[in-house]
Order: C-alpha cells, then structure tokens, then sequence
C-alpha cells in the first residue's frame, strides 16, 4: 500500500490529469464562454483549502455565481446569485474541471477526502483529522457511498477509512462508480459535500467557549 500511495498514485495522477487537460480542452473552452456570458469575470472561483498535512493550497473551480450585493454591499443568498448556468455547471460536474489542475500540480489527487473549509480544521476528531494525510481528491469513497445522502459523521469516516485502505483496486473502484454516477446523474452534485454540517460546527464552537 505505501508502494503505491507514496510513488504510484502521485504518477498515475500527473498521467490521468495531462490527458485529461488535453482531452477536456475544447470543452473547458466551452465552459469558459458560458461561465464569461452567465457569471462575468473572474472565470474562475480559487479558494484556499487544506491539502496534505493540512498544508494549505489554492484551489480552482469554475464560477457558477454572481457577485450581487444589496443595498448594503452584502452578498444576496447564494440561491439567488446561482446562474441557471452555473445550476447546470454543479449538476454535471462541470464545475469542478479546473481541479485538474491541482491534480497536475500536486495539490490534488484523482481519487481522495474531498477538500473542505480551512475553518472546520479545528472541529475534527482526531480520527477525523486522519483524512489530511493523503492528497484530497477531485473523487472519494464518501462521494460514491451515498453522496450527500449519508449523516456527515458517516462521511468523515468513509474518508479515513479510505486512507486506512488505499489501494489501486479501490481507486479504480472509486474511478468507475463516479462515472457511472456522474453520467446517471445519481443522488445530487458533488459540491454540496463542500457544506459542511454547519450545526455541528456551532455546537462544538459554543462548547469551546462554556
């Protein structure tokens, strides 16, 4: 297992992530213009987010909301700055393209935890917190056990249980179900994972502070 999570995997992914650059060019084109039409510039959305050893990186994806403020200069609710396009960009995965260029660059990986919020560091278990000693990915075992349908609790543990197990047998795995889910359009997009249980988070918060 650590042949193939320490040298193979990293190959694999530079291998995968290049073809699919290339492949996926006149569609990241494609996308490009629409995001450009729908949402404006920037194209892209860059967020910073926790990567191996919590070591913190930029992370890319396409743009599927505006910037509209209201009077105040506040941003309105992310339901109303979600574009009918940037709506199509999440149900398709879409958006999540330009994460091939993490994977290329070594802050990523194919197949991994997906990456959260830096502010939720402080809320993991310390079980929890296994899940930043692989690279997150731009899939995972969470996202093809039941997506956003499972309790978060459940998910964080599919994430160490992946880094507990990893293998190229389970990377393929994972690989082939997110197709199928992907084109099937099964359960609902991959960036709802990103909204971490936000209850959970204030409880823990408000014991810190008792």
């Amino acid at each position: 297992m650590k042949l193939y999570q320490n040298y193979i995997k990293r190959g694999g992914d530079i291998v995968l992530s290049s073809v699919a650059l290339l492949l996926a060019s006149p569609l990241f084109l494609i996308v490009y213009l629409l995001v450009i039409r729908s949402v404006g510039r920037p194209v892209l959305f860059k967020q910073v987010r926790p990567g191996l050893n919590e070591k913190k990186f930029r992370m890319f994806k396409f743009r599927t909301m505006t910037d509209e403020t209201d009077e105040n200069g506040n941003l309105l609710p992310d339901h109303v700055r979600l574009t009918k396009t940037g709506e199509f960009l999440r149900k398709t995965s879409l958006d999540e393209l330009p994460e091939l260029i993490n994977i290329f660059k070594g802050d990523m990986s194919i197949v991994g935890p997906r990456p959260l919020l830096v502010r939720y560091l402080p809320h993991y278990t310390e079980r929890e917190s296994k899940r930043h000693l692989v690279r997150p990915g731009l899939t995972g075992l969470a996202q093809v056990s039941g997506r956003n349908l499972i309790e978060w609790d459940q998910r964080l543990e599919k994430d160490v249980e992946y880094v507990e197990n990893v293998s190229f047998l389970l990377d393929a795995k994972i690989i082939l179900k997110t197709v199928w889910i992907v084109l099937n359009r099964e359960d609902v997009e991959l960036n709802t994972l990103e909204d971490f249980d936000v209850q959970r988070m204030k409880e823990k918060e408000e014991l810190q502070y008792e």
